[in-house]
């Protein structure tokens, strides 16, 4: 079983919930980011530092890390999380890869 870490935009926050859901089914140990739950909740610079460094600490638990790219799009965040996944010798899959192999 591997443990893989989804990255990308929020904005395909959808796409994240249904590759989680058939890389879980496939067997694997799925950890995802923070989403917005409620939209009258306002999350301060504390507290997004809080969810960034959470998240990056999901990165060093991983084997690997799935790149949410939707039309090849990856933004500073991702970037960024693609660079710290390297830098610790983590696998980097990226899902417009998946979607051709189907």
């Amino acid at each position: 079983m591997k443990i893989i870490t989804l990255c990308g935009s929020l904005k395909f926050q959808k796409e994240m919930m249904i590759v989680a859901q058939k890389m879980a089914l496939a067997g694997n140990c799925i950890l995802t980011p923070t989403y917005p739950a409620m939209e009258n909740i306002k999350i301060n610079d504390e507290q997004m530092e809080i969810l960034k460094e959470a998240h990056f600490k999901r990165i060093e638990l991983s084997d690997a890390i799935l790149v949410i790219n939707v039309n090849n799009y990856i933004g500073d965040s991702t970037k960024l999380e693609i660079e710290y996944a390297k830098k610790l010798g983590k696998e980097i899959i990226y899902y417009e890869d998946l979607i051709k192999k189907q």
